[in-house]
């Protein structure tokens, strides 16, 4: 083999290896991007998955303050409604407590109505002795129907008939502009046993509260259904 074959084969392997070496740089290359494209891809899909859950996070946010304070308009709106009922009914209570006044105006007709009051009184105290207490204004119609009102419990209780001491410490007087939030008692009468463990409250207003609380749901249901 001469020089010039020698010199031939060399420059055919040369060329054999360049291309052999930049089919596999070629082959690197692509291998390199693709790897590039698909962390790319990834990188991609995470930052939006990342968006996504904040935006998720903060439309919760959003929805969650906007169910707060839905909640809480409507708790007000409840609290006025109830608080407009409320004030209706103790305009209502109000309104009969001032028709209370007009009872004792008929001086007959609240003369039987103080026996009756304490007939009822002794029926529920069912004691021998006991302390009577009323207005001052109504101390002498009082004691003008106590020998009657002693004997229609006598005779109702089958028993002797009672001891009724009327206290010289009265009930407070009817309500008057002067002093429209002091102490006030629109008539009837409180007896008490003589020891003093025994209280019942029988005068106008303390009837009016029990009826009223009784028939509070009857009044709501008739105002409010």
């Amino acid at each position: 083999m001469n020089d010039a074959d020698v010199s031939k084969q060399i420059q055919q392997m040369v060329r054999f290896i360049r291309q052999e070496a930049e089919e596999k740089a070629n082959e690197i290359s692509v291998s390199a991007e693709e790897e590039f494209n698909i962390e790319k891809l990834q990188l991609v899909e995470a930052e939006k998955k990342k968006i996504r859950q904040e935006y998720e996070r903060k439309e919760k946010q959003v929805q969650v303050r906007k169910k707060i304070e839905y909640s809480m308009q409507l708790n007000a709106s409840r609290i006025k409604v109830l608080q407009a009922q409320d004030d209706l009914v103790n305009s209502m209570k109000e309104s009969a407590s001032k028709e209370l006044l007009n009872v004792s105006s008929d001086q007959n007709s609240y003369r039987n109505l103080l026996k009756d009051l304490i007939v009822q009184s002794l029926l529920r105290l069912k004691e021998p002795s006991v302390l009577l207490r009323c207005r001052k204004d109504d101390a002498k119609l009082v004691n003008s129907v106590l020998k009657s009102a002693k004997e229609e419990y006598a005779e109702k209780a089958k028993v002797h008939s009672p001891e009724i001491v009327v206290d010289s410490v009265h009930l407070p007087p009817a309500p008057s502009g002067d002093d429209a939030h002091g102490l006030f008692c629109s008539g009837g009468v409180v007896l008490a046993s003589r020891d003093g463990k025994i209280v019942f409250e029988n005068t106008l207003d303390a009837r009016l509260d029990v009826v009223f609380r009784k028939k509070l749901p009857e009044i709501r249901k008739s105002l409010f259904a």
